[in-house]
Order: structure tokens, then sequence, then C-alpha cells
């Protein structure tokens, strides 16, 4: 019966143990779009950029793979993948821009500081875009193919040593 006493403080033990465990190895957050290997939806977005032009999903079935790129001149992040996307550029990948919540004013000091890899940036002000995407944050970013459909999804930043990793999936998606 004294063995009795010490069933709380294992109880308490194992109930510590699991909330360190669980803390430890906290569940993947990420939401994937339920859209890759579907079309995107239609859409057809006004420029973001005086000078530049809108984006369409009509634009994004030219024949040619697209990284379409979900982004805001506010998303800290935004700021490290711009560079990485310039170096796409450079590699001849297609970068398709949407801004999220922006001003024209604020996404031109953006592409003045951290550079423009944006062939065309459409303004999604309210998100609908995003949200028909699936997107659950910036950055974000999609490889269409050239018929329209998307091909991968990349959440987060895209980092320079990932870069092989995304002209694989551009070239898969030719």
């Amino acid at each position: 019966m004294r063995a009795w006493r010490f069933l709380p403080l294992i109880l308490f033990g194992l109930v510590v143990g699991a909330i360190v465990w669980r803390l430890a190895t906290p569940a993947d957050t990420r939401v994937e779009s339920k859209l890759v290997g579907k079309p995107l939806p239609a859409f057809d977005l006004p420029p973001g950029l005086p000078g530049k032009l809108g984006l369409a999903s009509a634009d994004l079935a030219d024949g040619r793979p697209h990284l379409v790129n979900i982004f805001a001149s506010w998303c800290v992040p935004c700021v490290t993948e711009a560079g990485v996307l310039m170096e796409l550029k450079r590699r001849g990948v297609a970068v398709e821009g949407i801004a999220i919540r922006d001003r024209s004013e604020d996404l031109a000091r953006f592409v003045a500081r951290h550079g423009d890899p944006f062939d065309r940036i459409g303004g999604d002000y309210q998100s609908a875009v995003q949200i028909a995407l699936g997107s659950s944050g910036v950055p974000e970013s999609f490889i269409v193919d050239g018929k329209g459909v998307i091909r991968y999804q990349h959440v987060g930043p895209i980092a320079a040593d990932e870069v092989p990793m995304i002209l694989e999936q551009v070239r898969k998606a030719q």
C-alpha cells in the first residue's frame, strides 16, 4: 500500500514527459495546397507596380514553366529570398510575382532596394488569389507548367542551397 502514495508523482512525471516530448517534436504546421497537379484557378490581377504588367492565370499558360512567387514588401523573409529569385532569373527561370496586401509605393521601394526578378507583378490587395491557390503565407512559390498546371509548391523562402532543386522542378515542368 505504500507504493500507492507515489502514484500521483509517477503520473505527474508521465504528463511532464509527454509535454516535453511534444514540444521537442512539434507537428508540421505547413498548409499545402490541394491544387498541386491541377490547373490554376482563373484570376486577373492588376499591376502591383506602375510600369510593370499585372498577372493573369492566362499569362502562365504560354508554353513555358513559370515560378509564381507570393510575396510582400512588409515580409522580412521575402528580403532574403529576393537575391535567390534574382539568381533563378539569371539562370533563365521566368519569375512572376503576386504582391499580397501591399501598396505600389512600398513595392517600388522593395524592388529598388532588393532587386526585381519579376516579369510581372500582380497586386492581390485582398489576398483572394492567394487564398484560391491554397497559400498559407508569404513567401510562397508555385511552379506552373506551360499549360497553367501547378506542378510544385514551395512553402517559405527559397534558400540559396535550394536553387538546384528549384531548377530541377522547373525542368520537370517543361
